[in-house]
């Protein structure tokens, strides 16, 4: 059985699908339900970045994840990209939200959630949410955190910023959000690229209070 509320993840079309993808994995093996809606751009970049199509109008959980393990070990890299064995009752937390489809649960502010994460997190997503702008169900289910006051954690990655995108952090911060960026850092003693990956990812976790043991503390 699902722990808690369950979380609400978005992914759009900003590079670092691997991002979100492995937060999903992150999740459902912590025995968390997750409502996931994904965008059309996001798709686009899964299959740019991971060399895996991904159709939206029938997807299929398992075919991602095997897409992001079989981008990983490509990798060669061990240590904390080990694989998780996901079985059946928990592949099953996972619900898939037509990006589009304004009727779904996560819409209405009365459908109780311990979160949302938007990862990645586009430049013209977070406008959006910033701006109360919406037109599909990402950006309604964002818009619905934030005026219920729930957690609301944006995952941008894209680098320079321009000022523009810096004044949406600032209004998305001064709504709630918790603006993330996808900024590894390297203290950790990271080496491989699903190191980097799992710093963000423990981040996020952190604040979504989701145990990890992806990295050492200061404290440890």
């Amino acid at each position: 059985m699902p722990t808690d509320s369950p979380i609400v993840l978005a992914m759009s079309g900003a590079s670092g699908a691997v991002y979100g993808v492995r937060l999903l994995e992150v999740l459902l093996a912590a025995n968390r339900a997750v409502h996931l809606t994904i965008s059309p751009s996001f798709a686009a970049v899964y299959q740019q970045e991971l060399g895996t199509p991904l159709d939206l109008r029938s997807i299929d959980l398992l075919s991602m994840l095997v897409g992001f393990g079989e981008w990983r070990e490509r990798l060669g890299g061990q240590g904390s990209s080990a694989r998780f064995k996901l079985n059946a009752e928990q592949l099953a937390l996972c619900t898939y939200a037509p990006y589009q489809d304004l009727m779904q649960p996560i819409a209405s502010g009365s459908f109780l959630t311990a979160g949302m994460v938007v990862c990645p997190c586009s430049g013209s997503t977070l406008a959006a949410i910033a701006h109360s702008q919406g037109s599909n169900l990402l950006h309604r289910a964002a818009e619905v955190h934030l005026k219920e006051r729930r957690k609301l954690i944006l995952v941008p990655r894209e680098t320079p910023l321009s000022l523009p995108q810096l004044e949406n952090m600032r209004t998305a911060t001064l709504a709630g959000a918790v603006v993330l960026p996808a900024s590894p850092g390297f203290y950790h003693g990271a080496e491989t690229i699903m190191d980097l990956v799992d710093f963000v990812v423990a981040r996020i976790c952190d604040q979504l209070g989701v145990p990890h043991q992806f990295m050492r503390r200061w404290s440890e």
